[in-house]
């Protein structure tokens, strides 16, 4: 029975990896029904030394990047915010894209969306500032008080643990190039005003919030203003909000990493007739 008990474990550890959106408990309880019995009656007991690598990248307590030409440490806190202090795929992949294309963000108004730990809009205040061959860089720092400005945002339960991690990254010689706002969908949005680009990475995941969260892209953006969101289709529904999108803005798929299945969209307003 112990031998069968840690079959499941195993196969199901391994499925479970493979897609970060599968319901663990349900994907465990499936995995140790199709197991069958084992044949023979088996005494040993198999024990598996504990390794950094068998432990899903959500249930780890740090993890850490190197993004946006700098080394970012994130303290992830699975059982007491769940998603929300966590990095999710769609969110690297997104700051690797924005890596790629530093100019979508530089010099510019940008708000992030269900920032969760805090990743992308850490990184996207990085590349803000970033300049090539600046020699003492107060060139990159006079333009942090120039222009370029990142705002994270989160609801009320899931603040301090952004506060925390977006202070312990914050550069040193741009101490004003990234704010944390609380912003819920659900509240007014009037104290909250537009912004140039708006970044949100796997925010697209429950259906009850999309007309929140369409109400909010339609607030905080201009008809100038990109919105980029970065998600994994993991249902059906997750396309009914891409076409309630559709009726206020343009959208089109901009990016796709296939070895994640992560798909970047961009959205601009539909301009409204004079």
């Amino acid at each position: 029975m112990l031998l069968q008990l840690f079959c499941c474990l195993s196969v199901t550890v391994h499925n479970v990896i493979a897609d970060e959106g599968t319901s663990y408990c349900n994907k465990f309880t499936q995995d140790c029904h199709n197991m069958e019995p084992p044949s023979d009656s088996v005494t040993a007991l198999t024990v598996v030394p504990y390794t950094e690598s068998q432990v899903l990248p959500h249930h780890r307590p740090t993890r850490d990047f190197h993004l946006g030409g700098q080394d970012i440490h994130i303290q992830q806190n699975w059982g007491s915010l769940g998603v929300a202090a966590v990095v999710w795929d769609a969110a690297i992949v997104l700051c690797e894209y924005l890596e790629l294309h530093p100019e979508v963000v530089r010099h510019k108004q940008v708000l992030e969306l269900g920032a969760g730990t805090g990743l992308v809009g850490i990184v996207a205040s990085y590349l803000g500032k970033m300049e090539l061959g600046t020699g003492t860089g107060i060139v990159g720092i006079v333009a942090s008080y120039l222009g370029g400005h990142v705002t994270v945002t989160e609801r009320r339960e899931a603040m301090p643990n952004l506060s925390k991690t977006v202070d312990s990254n914050r550069l040193v010689s741009c101490p004003g190039s990234i704010t944390v706002k609380e912003l819920d969908w659900t509240a007014d949005l009037s104290p909250h005003p537009k912004y140039d680009i708006i970044l949100g990475a796997d925010i697209i995941y429950i259906e009850d919030t999309f007309q929140a969260l369409l109400n909010t892209l339609v607030h905080t953006a201009r008809e100038d203003t990109s919105v980029l969101l970065s998600c994994r289709i993991r249902y059906d529904r997750d396309l009914n909000f891409l076409t309630l999108l559709e009726g206020h803005f343009h959208v089109e798929q901009i990016h796709y990493d296939k070895s994640r299945d992560i798909k970047i969209f961009s959205a601009k307003k539909i301009k409204t007739k004079t």
